[in-house]
């Protein structure tokens, strides 16, 4: 019987394909440019849905990065369409960065300057320039590091300021989405630089980011990993926790990122602390956050001991990804036959085998939200194709 990894290595390969057609044969939109901003549950096209930078930028990182997965030019033309799109419309060419939101004509609607989304453009032109050595990508990947670091990073209390003006003054509403806490400092938009810089350096040899690379690693392991094992979400400008809440989703894709981001800096003694807190994370994951039927729960109030228990289709890949990483490092059988179990209960519940791609969610029954859409802001295949990538990689977890 196979093992475990490898049947998740041969299934993973099998759906990264099926999602990379979904996207490949639903999204482009030739009507207005680039890529459709909206599709909903049914599949059905709502043409004139703006078009966020989250979504432009995560499709671009998921071509870029399968094709450099699968050593195939099948899909240049989108990761071409993605950066050109990025380039012609997202791209702020008076004051630098990225703009939020467009309208579905291409037009800037929403002009502000959320670092979570300039660390998102950094982290796909970056793949993109792996694929297509276009030397424009990889300097204007560079440019925004330096935005980052010279506008956004606090130098009196350390991490990074969460958003500003288009023209980089302060700005009062800092919120990523209506669902977050207008925090001034989250883990979500650090977990994200952190991840695009490891991505950054392996096309740039440059001290700075090293050393801001180190910096995000230690306030991982410092500020806002938890004794209970979990990691803290909101704080404002000095590092005042803001919000009781636990997103396992966040927990175990942290764990891994901030091993690949440690393997950068080739430190054994870093690797090993950071190892040794992923297993802490993982062992405290399995104990909390997956429910009788193997689904991965949202999270839960620590302060109310409020649980959400639908299923978010994103956590599900992140546990697959976290688990592999903790039993690479372990070798304990445990880990792997878990994510094989999450992936079992994805393919059953989360993938949308009529419609095809994946819900967003499913209620605790497994029943999905039929209001949610296939494809937004936020519905990318960033996630999903990167668990397939990483676990059907010749080499998993690095």
């Amino acid at each position: 019987m196979p093992q475990p990894l490898q049947v998740l290595q041969s299934e993973l390969r099998t759906e990264l394909d099926r999602i990379l057609n979904y996207w490949s044969q639903n999204t482009l939109d030739f009507d207005h440019g680039g890529f459709w901003g909206r599709i909903d549950h049914r599949n059905k096209i709502v043409s004139n849905a703006p078009k966020g930078i989250i979504l432009n930028t995560r499709i671009l990182w998921s071509f870029s990065a399968a094709s450099n997965h699968l050593k195939t030019n099948e899909y240049q033309f989108i990761c071409d369409r993605a950066h050109e799109y990025l380039k012609d419309h997202f791209k702020d060419s008076i004051h630098s960065g990225v703009f939020w939101e467009l309208d579905y004509t291409g037009n800037p609607i929403n002009t502000r300057k959320q670092i979570y989304a300039q660390a998102f453009a950094i982290y796909a032109l970056s793949e993109y320039y792996i694929l297509s050595k276009n030397e424009e990508a990889k300097q204007w990947a560079i440019q925004l590091f330096e935005i980052i670091e010279k506008v956004a990073k606090d130098p009196l209390n350390g991490g990074y300021l969460e958003a500003f003006r288009e023209d980089w003054s302060p700005i009062e509403d800092m919120r990523l989405s209506t669902k977050d806490m207008n925090a001034s400092k989250t883990m979500n938009t650090h977990l994200h630089i952190l991840e695009a810089y490891t991505r950054l350096s392996d096309i740039y040899e440059n001290d700075q980011l090293k050393s801001s690379l180190k910096e995000l690693v230690f306030l991982f392991q410092e500020r806002f990993l938890t004794v209970e094992n979990h990691y803290d979400l909101f704080f404002d400008t000095n590092w005042n926790l803001l919000s009781s809440v636990v997103s396992y989703g966040h927990d175990i894709e942290t764990a891994w990122l901030v091993i690949e981001a440690v393997k950068r800096l080739k430190n054994n003694a870093l690797l090993k602390e950071v190892q040794d807190t992923a297993i802490r994370v993982a062992n405290t994951f399995l104990q909390e956050a997956i429910d009788d039927d193997m689904g991965v729960i949202n999270e839960k109030n620590t302060k109310t001991g409020h649980v959400d228990q639908d299923r978010h289709w994103w956590p599900q890949m992140e546990a697959i990804v976290g688990l592999g990483y903790v039993y690479d490092v372990t070798n304990n059988a445990k880990y792997i036959e878990t994510a094989l179990s999450i992936w079992k209960f994805a393919k059953k519940h989360l993938i949308d085998h009529e419609n095809g791609e994946w819900h967003f969610r499913v209620d605790k029954n497994g029943a999905p939200y039929t209001q949610e859409d296939k494809v937004s802001m936020w519905k990318a295949p960033y996630h999903t194709t990167r668990a397939c990538i990483s676990l059907s990689a010749e080499n998993p977890f690095g």
